[in-house]
């Protein structure tokens, strides 16, 4: 056996596959340190069918803990923190299984802990201070989620609108705590990084900004794909997991708010839902002229190739916008709304089409619809991911974490 530290990597969820947000960010996490450590991952299913990807997971692990998580009972456990005063994301991931794995792990000697997502906080093993030197556990809470409640709440009536904002207190509550426990904490943005800094009066040399990256040799427009639309299409797209408040809360303020506007200009526009598990309100849209749903594709970047141009019109975001960045790297321009934008990198050369008022959407739309710009703002777009977001560059910067003494000037290697 090799030489390589052993590392506890506990996660919300499996990460596989790579195809929605947390997951791409939890599997090149999981790819990219196991070239440097023993990988002693935990984690929850609650998709059935993502127990057939345990093999590819576990070519990365040294062990392996995966524990069905079933979201209608889990829903149900959450409820409990009504009564004990918890945020319910912690109940909702509270298990006796999980526990026992992580106790009878971490007592087999010195490990280091990296915990993804806030919620997974809650096995993180307490030491004295004396094993915090040797045993540094790490956080990345990738965004904010205290605050995505709240804005949740801003849209909701009552009573989701209370129990939204209950669950942004108390889940801010536990950021702090978590916080303040981990010798570092990690957000997926300067931009989270500020506000969460702000929010959990966290001192900015413990909270650290680790951007995602972009698989730009898979994510490319070199890539020889099949064309999925009818001939002489002229579409524009969104890709999303359509079971996600979010990008519901996006794809139907578009249909029905700003592509009427565009049909009315231009009749054989047409948009396109891509995106698995679409809720009843999502599927709905399909029935709309000139709207197609298509539920789950085997593979989302015929669709990118293909289009005129995506759009993100998220009103509300945290973090980075995986969906931006994967139709940048395939040369797709794409509208965005300012919330969508808020977790890329400034970049002074960056001509974005973005806007928030519905008439300038559907302007910008209309734009790209013509097709004219899509070659000169793809190739800007293509440009923009492969200087900002190296996969290998930014994880690169948590190694440090991950090994550094906390406190100490130097780092254990």
């Amino acid at each position: 056996m090799s030489g390589k530290p052993e590392l506890l990597f506990l996660a919300h969820r499996i990460p596989y596959p790579p195809n929605k947000g947390d997951k791409i960010r939890s599997f090149n996490l999981l790819r990219h340190l196991a070239g440097y450590f023993h990988i002693h991952l935990g984690a929850f299913v609650d998709d059935p069918h993502d127990w057939r990807y345990r093999d590819e997971v576990s070519a990365y692990c040294a062990t392996l803990c995966l524990v069905p998580l079933k979201p209608r009972w889990a829903k149900l456990r959450s409820l409990r923190g009504l009564l004990t005063g918890e945020a319910l994301t912690v109940p909702y991931y509270r298990d006796r299984r999980m526990r026992a794995w992580v106790r009878k792990t971490t007592r087999a000697g010195p490990m280091r802990t990296l915990v993804f997502s806030s919620a997974m906080a809650q096995y993180l093993p307490t030491q004295p201070a004396a094993r915090a030197a040797t045993r540094p556990q790490v956080v990345d809470f990738v965004d904010v989620d205290s605050d995505k409640w709240r804005q949740y709440a801003q849209r909701r009536r009552f009573p989701m609108s209370w129990i939204y904002r209950r669950e942004s207190r108390t889940l801010l509550q536990f950021e702090r705590a978590v916080a303040a426990q981990a010798s570092a904490s990690v957000l997926v943005s300067q931009h989270e990084v500020d506000l969460f800094c702000q929010l959990t009066q966290t001192p900015r040399e413990q909270v650290h900004a680790i951007d995602n990256g972009v698989d730009t040799a898979y994510f490319s427009p070199e890539a020889d794909l099949p064309n999925p639309y009818p001939a002489e299409t002229r579409a524009l797209v969104f890709t999303g997991a359509m079971d996600y408040w979010a990008n519901v809360d996006a794809v139907v303020f578009f249909a029905e708010q700003v592509f009427p506007r565009i049909r009315a200009a231009l009749p054989e526009a047409r948009f396109y839902i891509v995106g698995a598990r679409p809720l009843p309100e999502v599927c709905a849209l399909g029935e709309q002229l000139g709207i197609t749903v298509t539920g789950a594709v085997p593979d989302i970047r015929p669709y990118l190739a293909h289009a005129m141009g995506a759009v993100a019109p998220l009103r509300i975001a945290r973090g980075v916008q995986n969906k931006v960045l994967e139709a940048l790297a395939m040369g797709c321009p794409v509208v965005v709304t300012p919330q969508a934008l808020d977790g890329l990198r400034p970049d002074a050369g960056s001509d974005w089409l973005v806007a928030e008022a519905v008439e300038e959407l559907a302007q910008l739309s209309l734009r790209l619809l013509q097709g004219t710009e899509r070659a000169t703002r793809g190739a800007q777009g293509r440009d923009y991911v492969l200087r900002h977001y190296s996969w290998s560059e930014h994880l690169d910067q948590l190694l440090p974490l991950l090994r550094a003494v906390p406190g100490a000037t130097g780092g254990e290697q």
